[in-house]
C-alpha cells in the first residue's frame, strides 16, 4: 500500500508532479468513462492533487510521457520509450484487434502517414467528411489504420482533443536519445518489464508481474528471467505464511511508513490489477460492474474502492452531477467488520475538491 504513494490529504499538482507520479507507477491505465472523472485522473489526482486540465495532452505532445500498450492503453514515462521498442517492433502492423491490416491495406497505410506528414497531428475525426473520396470517404477503415500504426510505433499519441488521440510522427515528439535508443533483446525487455513491475507495486506474484503488463506467454515466459533477477541480486523472492505462492519485493525491501489518509480510488486503479492478489493480501474482492446489464449489479454502475490508510474498506457507487454541480455518493457499502462512514466521508468532500463539484448523498 505505501507503494501507491497515495496523498494522505487534498494537494495542489503540478505538471511535474503528474509525469513523477507516471515514473513511480510504471503506467497508468486509460479509459474512456467519465461518470466520476476519466480513470486516469482519477488514478493520478488520488496521488498527485488537482492538476490543471489538459496537464496530460501537454505532456504527451511535449514529449514527456507516452501512450502505449502495457496492462491496457496506458500512460507511460518516456525514459522507458525504448523499452517498448521491442514490442512495436515484434508486432509491427498485428494490431491486437485487427491483426495486420498495415500489410493488408498498404495504400491506405501509406495515405494516413502521409496526411499526417503534411498536415501535423490529425485525429480519426480529421479523416471524416464529405471530400472526393479516397481515404476521406474510409471513416472506420482510416481510424482502424490510425490506432494500427500507433500500435506499430510508426505513429505516436501526440495529445489529445477531449479524449480522442491526436497522432503524428515519433521524430516530431519523441525525444532524440529516446528515439534513437537500440531496441531491446527479449531478455533485456522482460528483465526490466519484471523489475519495474515489482518497484512500482512493491509485492507481487511471478502471476502478478504477467497481469501488470499482459504478457502473452504467462508465468512459463518469464519465470527464467525472474529467477536470473533473484539469482542478480535485483530481485528478492519471499516465501509467505499463508502458503501461497512466493512474492517478489524489491531488494532491499523493509518496513514502510504506514500509509495515512482516505481516498476513493479508480475501479482500474493499479493496486487492484491483479485482483486475486487484492483478495489474497487485502481481503478484498475488486468487481467491476460498469460492463454488466443493471440487474446483475451487486453495487451499481461506477462504484470506487475506498482506501483509509493501509486498507480497502468499503466501496461506493459514485456520479459526478456536472450540470448542478454535485458530486453525488448514490450507494456506499461497507467492508465486512467495517461500519464506521466517516473514511468514506472525507474521501468524498475531498474528491469533490479536487472536481470541484460539492458532496452530496442520494
Amino acid at each position: 500500500m505505501a507503494a501507491q504513494s497515495y496523498a494522505a490529504r487534498f494537494r495542489q499538482g503540478r505538471a511535474a508532479d503528474v509525469e513523477a507520479a507516471v515514473g513511480r507507477l510504471s503506467a497508468v491505465q486509460l479509459d474512456s468513462i467519465s461518470a466520476v472523472e476519466r480513470s486516469h485522473r482519477l488514478t493520478l489526482t488520488c496521488r498527485v492533487g488537482r492538476y490543471p486540465r489538459g496537464t496530460v495532452s501537454r505532456l504527451l505532445e511535449q514529449g514527456r510521457l507516452f501512450e502505449y500498450w502495457a496492462h491496457e492503453a496506458c500512460l507511460l514515462p518516456i525514459a522507458d520509450w525504448p523499452l517498448h521498442r521491442y514490442r512495436m517492433v515484434a508486432s509491427a502492423g498485428a494490431h491486437p484487434w485487427w491483426g495486420n491490416i498495415i500489410e493488408r491495406e498498404p495504400e491506405l497505410a501509406d495515405q494516413v502517414l502521409a496526411s499526417v506528414r503534411e498536415r501535423g497531428a490529425l485525429g480519426s475525426r480529421h479523416f471524416e467528411g464529405t471530400g472526393s473520396g479516397g481515404m476521406w470517404q474510409l471513416n472506420k477503415p482510416a481510424k482502424r489504420m490510425l490506432e494500427a500504426l500507433w500500435s506499430a510505433g510508426q505513429l505516436v499519441v501526440a495529445g489529445r482533443q477531449g479524449f480522442q488521440r491526436l497522432y503524428d510522427l515519433p521524430e516530431r515528439v519523441i525525444p532524440a536519445e529516446y528515439l534513437d535508443a537500440p531496441v531491446p533483446s527479449e531478455s533485456e525487455y522482460l528483465r526490466t518489464l519484471c523489475r519495474r513491475a515489482v518497484t512500482a507495486r512493491g509485492a507481487l506474484t511471478e502471476a502478478g508481474v504477467v497481469e501488470h503488463w499482459r504478457l502473452r506467454g504467462g508465468v512459463a515466459r518469464i519465470r527464467p528471467h525472474v529467477d536470473s533477477l533473484v539469482a542478480d541480486g535485483l530481485l528478492d523472492r519471499a516465501t509467505v505464511g499463508d502458503d501461497g505462492p512466493p512474492v517478489l519485493l524489491p531488494v532491499g525491501a523493509g518496513e514502510s511508513p504506514e500509509p495515512t489518509g482516505s481516498t476513493f480510488i479508480s475501479p482500474f486503479d493499479n493496486l487492484l490489477w491483479d485482483r486475486p492478489f487484492a483478495r489474497r493480501i487485502l481481503g478484498f474482492d475488486h468487481l467491476i460492474e460498469v460492463y454488466k446489464p443493471r440487474p446483475e449489479r451487486r453495487y451499481g454502475y461506477y462504484v470506487l474502492p475506498l482506501v483509509d490508510r493501509d486498507r480497502v474498506v468499503g466501496r461506493a457507487d459514485v456520479r459526478a452531477d456536472r450540470a448542478a454541480g454535485r458530486l453525488v455518493m448514490l450507494a456506499y457499502h461497507p467492508e465486512r467488520g467495517r461500519r464506521s462512514t466517516a473514511p468514506a466521508e472525507r474521501a468524498l468532500e475531498r474528491l469533490a475538491r479536487v472536481l470541484e463539484l460539492s458532496p452530496a448523498k442520494a
